[in-house]
């Protein structure tokens, strides 16, 4: 499977993996990015930002990137930047489909996303995102999995998934809300002729969000690349806003609270891919210091204490504003 390619890489950001969510489009709910984007966020001002953070990731030993059919235009910025760099083989693409983008290039838009996890959804969003990156994409995901989603019981959809799965396309899921681990564990159970449907697990872990830990323990015991999405809690973990244990712990580390968050997350032996969802080259060098940051045990019992419950956690996510 692709993410063997991560295996075999020796520096020491390649577990780091850079997610284009922020950049695709021009509204998201991380905090900070009126300072982070330009004024203009144009369709090309947003492409050559993400072609930046694209040279930059790479530069410094980043070898997954992450996109989806909801991320405005990340999988044609991407394959954009790919198509300029065909002697670069050895990155892993991955993408995410049931998520149509509907906020038309606009920040104030009433919807900026709808889900739709049926059969016809995925035809026509595979369809869109063969078309931009073709044999480049590497693994294709179930976007934002909760336990009462279709996705877990439609066996013709299954199908089509095992079809493109044995053709060689690496399927996924991703989860979301405060039942991930239910989730996690129901799509565990997904077979197909008695196989295993999934081969990846993408989910919220932070040093706010903790729940889903033992599930995404389980899917790495049972052989399924852990991915680890909004490490830094949509900004929440980042300096201004961090906790004040996380600025304590920072300072002590003489690194950003950035770095600290995401070391957390990557010291997990089951976390797999940790990703960046920088916006600036700057916030990109820093977060990418998560890889040598080393937390004693009293540190990691402060920053334990930050945990939320999870319904809070989800009810503060769902009320930031999209920017």
């Amino acid at each position: 499977m692709p993410f063997a390619r991560l295996a075999s890489a020796t520096t020491p950001t390649c577990h780091i993996g850079l997610g284009l969510a922020a950049v695709g489009r021009p509204g998201y709910i991380n905090l900070g990015r009126d300072q982070d984007l330009p004024p203009v966020r144009s369709v090309d001002a947003l492409r050559a930002r993400t072609h930046e953070l694209l040279d930059a990731a790479y530069a410094q030993g980043v070898r997954y990137f992450d996109v989806a059919r909801s991320y405005g235009r990340s999988e044609e910025f991407l394959a954009d930047w790919l198509n300029a760099r065909p002697d670069i083989e050895d990155i892993v693409v991955g993408s995410k489909w049931g998520y149509t983008y509907t906020a038309a290039w606009s920040t104030d838009a009433e919807k900026h996303e709808v889900k739709d996890h049926t059969l016809a959804t995925y035809e026509r969003q595979r369809a869109e995102s063969d078309g931009l990156l073709g044999e480049r994409l590497d693994l294709y995901q179930i976007h934002s999995v909760t336990p009462d989603s279709p996705a877990l019981t439609d066996k013709e959809l299954h199908a089509k998934l095992a079809e493109a799965a044995a053709q060689g396309l690496t399927v996924g899921f991703s989860t979301s809300g405060p039942a991930q681990a239910d989730a996690i564990r129901a799509a565990l159970a997904v077979t197909v002729d008695g196989e295993s449907l999934f081969r990846t697990v993408q989910s919220t872990y932070n040093a706010l969000e903790t729940s889903a830990a033992p599930a995404l323990a389980e899917a790495h015991e049972a052989g399924l690349t852990v991915i680890v999405k909004e490490g830094m809690a949509n900004g929440r973990l980042a300096a201004p806003h961090a906790p004040d244990a996380l600025k304590a712990v920072a300072e002590e580390t003489s690194l950003g609270c950035d770095a600290v968050a995401l070391a957390l997350v990557l010291r997990q032996p089951w976390a797999g891919v940790v990703l960046s969802g920088a916006a600036t080259v700057n916030h990109l060098a820093s977060n990418l210091h998560a890889a040598v940051v080393d937390l004693d045990e009293d540190q990691l019992t402060r920053l334990a204490g930050l945990a939320e419950e999870p319904l809070t956690y989800w009810e503060k996510r769902g009320q930031l504003p999209w920017h």
